[in-house]
């Protein structure tokens, strides 16, 4: 039990930072609401707008434009209420999104069946731009909502944002929000310069506490009515008191991410390629998924045919291993992932798709352990394989 365990499965959730936790349990001292005019809420206000500004330097916006909430998934779902406008433009009327989106997106939404169309993507799991720009054109004098993520959270897929934006601007009457939560505090995020109107994401993905996100608006864009309502907090669009000591936390992460970032991005890159390359050394025929496209330093993502990924990685946790089959949000479940069918990856490819994320307390021992166990957890599954057949 006292062994020592390789966890690798960061893009599900990232363990919290010792510094994080320490200024969450000074920020738990604060007796104060935030919204309180007395010495006691000036203090937790200020601990409150610090932490908002410290997550304003990591996604590159003002604190103005930043409204806290639960996280990914409620932002999301706020975004894509039918609520988001841009002055001087009536209510979107359809919404166009990534066949790869996360389910906040792809089920999080307030429009009809009818209203919403989804975009495919290329075999490397990039937004098929063809495709987008054709609908945009079909969809003139029409106001459209587009929202594709950063980044894929299964594949690592960095998706073309800057093209996005680029159509929807030649649109006229386009606004586009992108969920990144799987891209801050792993890659560099400009959202300012970025062109979007919205971006969604959630503090547990690079150390924060979990429960904790946020929803960031471009000027001129707003929601038209309170998400959440009641006594005015956030811009009186997410109404209820504040999780303070979630969000100095999430504040102390941003500020500890933002600080090492492109270091911190190469480290990742380097462990990964090593990992991508002792999985190819040891199963050539191995398929790494958006291995063609830019990827997340961190993540891996990759198949043995033959290989079901639910045996896999039961026997991977025995041996001291976490990983993951793709997204940690269906309830402890392994199903065949959408996001590779939205791929074209065969149904018995993708039954054996792992996913392996590394993160700052990722060490090149825990590769060597993940490659050892990968080495006897493959060998015994193909044993049996071998003998069934």
């Amino acid at each position: 039990m006292n062994q020592a365990r390789a966890y690798l499965d960061h893009n599900a959730t990232s363990p919290v930072r010792p510094e994080v936790s320490a200024a969450v349990a000074r920020a738990l001292e604060l007796p104060g609401n935030p919204s309180s005019i007395h010495q006691e809420g000036r203090q937790a206000r200020a601990a409150l707008e610090a932490a908002r500004e410290a997550l304003a330097g990591l996604v590159g916006s003002s604190p103005a434009r930043i409204v806290f909430t639960s996280g990914g998934t409620e932002a999301a779902n706020a975004v894509l209420s039918g609520a988001l406008r841009r002055q001087g433009l009536p209510a979107p009327t359809r919404l166009l999104i990534g066949a790869t989106e996360h389910p906040c997106v792809s089920a999080g939404h307030r429009f009809g069946p009818d209203a919403v169309e989804t975009i495919p993507v290329e075999g490397t799991g990039r937004i098929d731009l063809g495709a987008l720009g054709a609908r945009l054109d079909a969809l003139r004098g029409e106001t459209v909502l587009i929202s594709v993520h950063a980044a894929n959270n299964e594949t690592g897929v960095v998706q073309p944002l800057d093209a996005v934006v680029a159509l929807a601007r030649a649109h006229g009457r386009a606004l586009v929000h992108s969920d990144a939560v799987q891209a801050i505090g792993k890659i560099a995020v400009d959202f300012d310069r970025s062109g979007l109107d919205a971006l969604t994401l959630s503090g547990h993905k690079f150390a924060a506490p979990k429960g904790v996100g946020a929803l960031v608006l471009a000027p001129g864009i707003t929601l038209e009515a309170a998400f959440l309502r009641g006594g005015g907090q956030e811009r009186r669009l997410r109404c209820g008191t504040e999780n303070l000591p979630g969000l100095v936390g999430m504040g102390e992460a941003a500020r500890m991410a933002g600080a090492g970032l492109s270091a911190e991005a190469a480290r990742l890159e380097r462990l990964r390629d090593g990992l991508e390359a002792g999985v190819l050394a040891r199963a050539p025929d191995a398929v790494v998924f958006g291995r063609g496209a830019p990827r997340l330093p961190n993540t891996l993502c990759f198949a043995l045919p033959g290989l079901d990924a639910a045996t896999a990685l039961i026997a991977l946790d025995l041996a001291g291993v976490a990983v993951s089959s793709g997204s940690a949000c269906a309830s402890g479940k392994v199903a065949r992932s959408p996001v590779l069918a939205a791929m074209g990856v065969s149904p018995a490819l993708a039954a054996g798709a792992l996913r392996v994320s590394l993160g700052w307390n990722t060490l090149e021992s825990d590769g060597v352990r993940f490659l050892d166990a990968f080495d006897r957890v493959g060998s015994s599954l193909y044993k049996r394989r071998g003998e069934a057949a």
